[in-house]
């Protein structure tokens, strides 16, 4: 029988991601792996369920969502989102949000 981990051994996602995309990837986006790290506490646990960073083109942050009423949800709170990601990064870097239904 497989001995189950101990949740003290796991780390978060946005921690690593950053370390894993840059072996895995030529065209890595270090803002992208600095998005991810923040997302959980710049949109919240609810949001963060639902939606994930999935690659950025420019200043435009593309979001995979959960469902259409998620991507209609977020829409309303787009520039709350833009705002409170810029502040946590403590830089302008997301001027727009694009929402799409995908894997998250």
């Amino acid at each position: 029988m497989n001995k189950r981990k101990n949740v003290e051994e796991f780390e978060h996602i946005g921690n690593i991601i950053g370390s894993v995309l840059k072996t895995c990837r030529n065209d890595f986006d270090e803002n992208l792996a600095q998005v991810w790290g923040l997302w959980d506490r710049a949109v919240g646990d609810s949001i963060a369920k639902n939606a994930r960073p999935a690659a950025f083109k420019g200043n435009l942050l593309l979001v995979n969502v959960t469902s259409s009423t998620w991507m209609h949800q977020l829409q309303f709170l787009k520039n709350d989102i833009i705002k409170q990601i810029n502040h946590v990064l403590g830089k302008d870097l997301v001027k727009e949000i694009k929402f799409k239904i995908g894997p998250i």
